[in-house]
């Protein structure tokens, strides 16, 4: 029998951890702060009485993907099929929950685990080096799990922001790369572009960059760039309260939207529609684009994702930051499904509502600076 674990199996599922695993294993407390929180599933396999296995899914809101965090089957248990039913059992809510794929992390000396994700579908997609407690690497798998979805998804490399106001250079870098292979990646360019793009003052803290700012630095450097932008007012200049800051932003934005005309960059006074989106993407553009992070996490903030990919239900995007105190990885927020109304409805920050986009192009010359 396959269920929900609840916190009467405590015990039993740590006994089971430290049963399965040598090292890496998860503390009675982790148990039960997965169990708790709302966007985990925790199932567990019972036969003769016993507590057999487990199998540990974490998703988020706002995107249709599904990490397999931990699978554990008791050792005496082994090659009775616990483990693939306790895989299928959590596909199957995946699905329930509209995810759309299934990623995980394995090591690569589990010939075992390798075998049973490779039989049940899954491909692998990429490694990590030093990721487990004995530095050692690990395997990126993923499966999809409605195989009808096909999605053209860009070769566009991950690259996560390292400051906390850096969103919006760590998706130029990600979308340069994309564009051109010699682009390098690294902090040394994610503070110069931070540096050239900012434009905003937030409540607190380091300003942000806006459309403008990005795409000249994106210009600058030989790309060819054009903005979508629903109002022409400078954006973001009711986060802040004091009265000069809010007259320091307009005068960033002015400054900023008469060099954009004196190099002849496109500004669209239009929101750009996830159709119109998916057609540049076709073209060869890489859109990225400006959201509220509110689906996301519950907070509402002004951030920048690259899109990377298009099928006919979903977006899929890199999201630059990473919780970590969620137990996030980078295998979550890369090439992330977003229902297409879903992201739609993230594109609009504040209110009034304002939406931007920058849409970015192969280069025009190489820059030699």
């Amino acid at each position: 029998m396959i269920r929900d674990a609840t916190f009467d199996d405590l015990d039993r599922l740590v006994v089971l951890e430290n049963r399965s695993f040598d090292s890496d294993r998860l503390s009675r407390r982790s148990f039960r702060h997965i169990i708790k929180k709302g966007r985990a599933i925790t199932l567990v396999e019972e036969g003769g009485g016993q507590l057999r296995g487990y199998a540990m899914v974490l998703y988020r809101a706002g995107v249709s993907l599904a990490r397999l965090y931990s699978i554990a089957v008791d050792p005496a248990s082994r090659n009775a099929g616990v483990g693939r039913a306790l895989l299928d059992a959590a596909e199957e809510r995946a699905i329930s929950l509209d995810c759309v794929y299934m990623r995980l992390e394995l090591r690569p000396d589990n010939p075992s685990a390798i075998a049973l994700y490779t039989r049940a579908g899954y491909r692998m997609f990429g490694t990590y080096d030093d990721y487990y407690e004995d530095h050692a690497g690990a395997l990126r798998y993923e499966k999809l799990l409605v195989p009808s979805l096909s999605p053209e998804v860009a070769r566009v490399p991950y690259y996560e922001q390292t400051l906390d106001f850096t969103c919006g250079p760590a998706v130029l870098m990600m979308a340069m790369k994309a564009l051109d292979d010699c682009v390098e990646l690294g902090r040394k360019t994610e503070i110069r572009l931070w540096r050239e793009a900012t434009t905003v003052f937030m409540t607190s803290g380091h300003g942000g960059c806006g459309p403008m700012g990005m795409a000249l630095a994106a210009h600058k450097l030989g790309f060819g760039v054009e903005v979508y932008v629903n109002r022409q007012e400078a954006m973001f200049v009711d986060s802040v309260r004091s009265e000069e800051k809010k007259e320091v932003i307009r005068l960033v934005h002015d400054d900023f939207l008469e060099e954009t005309g004196r190099l002849g960059i496109p500004v669209h006074y239009s929101a750009l529609p996830v159709s119109r989106m998916k057609e540049l993407f076709h073209g060869g553009a890489i859109p990225l684009v400006l959201i509220s992070s509110q689906r996301l996490y519950k907070e509402r903030f002004p951030h920048w994702v690259v899109v990377t990919g298009f099928d006919d239900r979903f977006v899929y995007v890199h999201d630059p930051y990473i919780d970590y105190s969620l137990g996030k990885s980078r295998i979550d927020c890369m090439n992330m499904p977003i229902l297409q109304t879903d992201f739609s409805r993230m594109t609009s920050y504040g209110r009034p509502p304002q939406q931007a986009s920058v849409i970015m192009t192969k280069r025009r010359r190489r820059n030699t600076n």
